[in-house]
């Protein structure tokens, strides 16, 4: 999960403020990040609950990014309010006992100065993961996407680079984004094939719900030739969701990497998931310094 080693000590103090986390979890479970009043399961949910028992106290915890129904992530932050002081390992270790086997704590440390898991945030990363071949996984089924037709990952990387910089990503948002402004910035995209799989990376200041999955959706109707590179270009420039084509399915999606400012001592990522990333080398699996830094207002 992290560049260098985290070790869990216990001859360290975390809390008396704000607490940060970084974790892990397989989405197949939860019905997305966000509390559920219905009594669905969520990650919030599930790691409030673990984290409350812990700081001896109800918390309220605010994650980077919010991921939907499906969706993974092989590195995520969150952060919460507690008077509570514990060592790093009796955080990140206690935590893990009262979590399901599907959500994995990784590192506890205190959130200094104005520190925000979400507004503090300069880029997310995403990878999106697709089973490119006739049959259908099973090993991996929840873990992938899938498509039998057959993609041409050259054309897909080609038709990628028309999203790249700040756009209107109406086309590529979903009917009920909340968002206030469809203005985002893609700092990189890029698609490769691994044998069988082919993956979508990309990064950007932040993501419109259901951008990555509706993007993959596009990219794959041009890998599979039922449409042209400029199609995408076509789709953006349209603002229009309706002509942009299918949302892929969610279970191919990881959040992999968030960046914050060097001021926050918040350990870098090595981007995954942990089957993924031996696919790619040191350089690409290390995070990639924005070139461009907009922070969201509180």
């Amino acid at each position: 999960m992290f560049l260098t080693p985290q070790p869990l000590t216990t001859d360290s103090s975390i809390g008396a403020g704000r607490v940060a986390l970084a974790f892990e979890y397989d989405g197949r479970g939860f019905h997305g990040w966000q509390y559920q009043k219905s009594g669905v399961r969520s990650v919030q949910g599930e790691l409030t609950h673990a984290v409350s028992k812990v700081a001896d106290h109800p918390v309220e915890l605010v994650c980077a990014g919010r991921t939907d129904a499906g969706v993974h992530a092989s590195y995520q932050i969150a952060h919460f309010e507690t008077p509570s002081v514990r060592n790093p390992r009796s955080w990140v270790m206690g935590i893990n006992t009262s979590l399901p086997s599907d959500i994995a704590v990784h590192w506890a440390g205190n959130g200094v100065g104005d520190f925000h898991a979400r507004f503090s945030a300069t880029y997310r990363r995403y990878r999106y993961v697709i089973y490119n071949h006739p049959v259908r996984p099973g090993i991996l089924s929840g873990q992938v996407s899938w498509t039998f037709r057959p993609l041409d990952v050259g054309v897909m990387n080609q038709a990628a680079q028309f999203l790249r910089g700040e756009h209107d990503f109406s086309s590529f948002r979903a009917a009920g984004c909340q968002s206030r402004s469809p203005i985002r910035f893609l700092e990189a995209i890029n698609v490769t094939r691994k044998g069988k799989f082919v993956v979508i990376d990309v990064q950007a200041n932040a993501f419109l719900h259901h951008m990555v999955r509706n993007i993959a959706g596009a990219l794959m109707a041009v890998g599979s030739g039922q449409q042209q590179p400029e199609w995408i270009r076509e789709i953006l420039e349209s603002r229009d969701r309706t002509v942009a084509g299918v949302t892929a399915p969610p279970h191919g999606l990881y959040l992999v990497d968030v960046g914050y400012p060097a001021e926050f001592p918040i350990p870098a990522a090595q981007c995954g998931p942990g089957f993924v990333a031996p696919w790619f080398s040191d350089a690409d699996n290390r995070p990639r310094p924005p070139t461009h830094i907009h922070r969201k207002q509180r």
